[in-house]
């Protein structure tokens, strides 16, 4: 006698019901979250991109770990070494308050890494959230949006940090704030227009068609997979941040003693520069080209390895 069996493996679970063609299922495979091998594997061929790599790593090193190595003292004004030239125990002088240039160039360094940073940061946020909201709303709602960043675009960015660094007294943290929260629109309009050409994938019409909300379209499906744009906005934007602010430190409308930051040492070098005081301003000047150089090249890299991945 032969017993009847049934294959577990090819039978169905009981109260299991079979799926059919028209159930929803999302389609995960043309789904191209951002990853960052193949950017990295892009940039090494990229003479350039690595070359602002390595001018960024050489400045973050010598702001934040050349103190740790050439200790000075940035708080105390010492009168009588004022404006001493280049020596063994100054490699770059002292400056009209006895500072050394040196160790000064060190810490205005680390204050304007901090601030564009931060600054970078929170506009990309702002720009994102919103450029991703005007994006998938589209219609009547995206148009108005872009109108209102049409209308801040015009007008004059520095007029209006001038505005708040008089009537509010700067710091490191206010002056960040200030200067995102008058730069998120580029980044706002740029996400935008990634969100335009995702919102119609597959993945993302799945998703719509299986209940997800508005915020988990953005959060999960939208800024994941913009995230390649995002990345060098924010490149871009630390750049531009740390211009704005030697710009203001330059005006004097910058950080106060005893905070340092390049632009007020640009400043007061820049006076006295046809009496040969040459170390206070080459050194500074020098310092803020190339860390712009370094992030520029390397924002230029990162947009070309996006648009290859993208190809």
């Amino acid at each position: 006698m032969t017993s009847r069996h049934t294959d577990t493996a090819e039978a169905p679970e009981a109260g299991a019901t079979a799926p059919s063609a028209a159930d929803p299922v999302e389609p995960t495979d043309v789904r191209e979250r951002f990853t960052l091998k193949p950017v990295l594997r892009t940039l090494r061929h990229h003479p350039l991109g690595l070359a602002g790599g390595l001018l960024l790593i050489l400045v973050v090193g010598f702001c934040f770990l050349g103190p740790l190595l050439y200790r000075t003292n940035q708080t105390d004004v010492d009168l009588v070494n004022a404006a001493l030239p280049p020596s063994t125990e100054h490699p770059l002088g002292t400056d009209l308050n006895g500072f050394d240039v040196l160790g000064r160039l060190m810490a205005g360094g680390r204050v304007s890494l901090q601030i564009g940073l931060l600054a970078a940061l929170f506009a990309t946020t702002i720009g994102t959230v919103y450029g991703a909201v005007a994006g998938l709303a589209g219609g009547v709602v995206d148009g108005f949006l872009m109108r209102v960043v049409d209308t801040l675009l015009s007008v004059p960015f520095l007029f209006f940090v001038l505005i708040l660094s008089v009537r509010f007294h700067p710091n490191a943290v206010s002056l960040s704030l200030v200067i995102g929260g008058f730069s998120w629109l580029v980044s706002a309009r740029l996400v935008r227009g990634e969100v335009l050409t995702l919102r119609v994938r597959e993945f993302v019409l799945a998703a719509r068609v299986m209940g997800a909300s508005r915020p988990r379209l953005i959060l999960t499906h939208l800024i994941p997979n913009a995230l390649s744009v995002i990345i060098v906005v924010i490149t871009f934007q630390v750049a531009d941040a740390i211009l704005v602010v030697a710009a203001l430190g330059f005006l004097g409308f910058g950080l106060t003693y005893p905070t340092a930051d390049w632009g007020s040492q640009l400043a007061n070098g820049a006076t006295f520069i046809s009496a040969d005081y040459w170390w206070l301003v080459y050194p500074v000047g020098i310092c803020v080209i190339v860390t712009v150089l370094g992030l520029n090249l390397l924002a230029d890299a990162l947009r070309d390895a996006v648009g290859r991945r993208a190809d």
